[in-house]
C-alpha cells in the first residue's frame, strides 16, 4: 500500500468485469471494504459488452459508489492489466469506446484525496469474479448489497435503487461539468452524458418497473 495512505481511513476496492465472447453477455461487480468489513458490493448485467469495457464498467461504479460513501482514500485492485496500466498512465488509450469510460474514471478519482489502482492475479479477486458469475447466470439482478450494523446483508430497497441511480446520474452531470468548465479537451460531449443518464434510467426501469416522468 502506498505511504500516503492512512491504513484505518482506505476503502480497500476489488473490481471486475466479464464478458462471455468478446463482446458477448457482459457484467460488472465490485466489493468494497474497510478494515476486512465489507461495506457494500453490487453485481449488474451490462448486455453486450467487451471484457475490457466490461472491467472500466466496474470501476466507474465503484467509483461512484465509494463516493456515495463517502471515501476519501481508495486502494483499487484489478486482475485486469490493461486497465490497471492504461489508469496508472503506463499506457495509452486508444479505444474510443474505452476512451470515454477511462475519461469518466480519471474524473471521477479526483474526487477522492488518493486512490492506488493496483494488478493483482485473478485468485485474489475471486470474490468480484463470482458475482459477475452469478450476474451473468441469473442468479443476481442489479440491486447492491450493503452490509448492515450487525455485518449482515440486505438487498436494497426499490427507493433507495432509485436514489443511487438519481446520485450516479448528479455524478455524471457534475463530473461533465467540471470538464466543460475547464475546457478540457477529453470533456464528454453533451451527447455522451446524455447516452450515459439514459442508459442508467432505462436500466432502473428494467430492474424495478419505476416509470419516471
Amino acid at each position: 500500500m502506498e505511504e500516503w495512505m492512512s491504513k484505518s481511513a482506505v476503502l480497500t476496492i476489488n473490481i471486475d468485469g466479464a464478458a462471455r465472447g468478446n463482446p458477448g453477455p457482459a457484467a460488472l461487480a465490485y466489493v468494497i471494504a474497510k478494515d476486512g468489513h465489507m461495506l457494500s458490493e453490487e453485481a449488474r448485467c451490462l448486455g453486450t459488452a467487451t471484457n475490457n469495457v466490461a472491467e472500466y464498467s466496474a470501476l466507474v461504479h465503484a467509483l461512484e459508489r465509494a463516493a456515495e460513501l463517502g471515501g476519501e482514500q481508495l486502494l483499487i485492485k484489478s486482475d485486469s492489466e490493461l486497465l490497471v496500466k492504461q489508469m496508472n498512465g503506463v499506457y495509452r488509450v486508444k479505444d474510443p469506446r474505452l476512451k470515454v469510460l477511462y475519461d469518466q474514471a480519471s474524473r471521477l478519482r479526483e474526487r477522492f484525496a488518493a486512490v492506488s489502482i493496483v494488478h493483482v492475479p485473478r485468485a485474489e479477486n475471486s470474490h468480484a469474479d463470482r458475482l459477475c458469475n452469478e450476474a451473468l447466470d441469473g442468479l443476481r439482478d442489479a440491486a447492491r448489497s450493503t452490509a448492515s450494523s450487525e455485518g449482515n446483508r440486505f438487498r436494497e430497497p426499490a427507493g433507495d435503487r432509485e436514489g443511487g441511480m438519481q446520485q450516479r446520474a448528479l455524478a455524471c452531470l457534475h463530473s461533465a461539468a467540471r470538464a466543460w468548465k475547464s475546457q478540457d479537451p477529453a470533456a464528454p460531449t453533451p451527447e455522451q452524458v446524455w447516452e450515459e443518464i439514459r442508459k442508467l434510467i432505462a436500466e432502473e426501469i428494467r430492474v424495478s418497473g419505476t416509470v419516471f416522468v
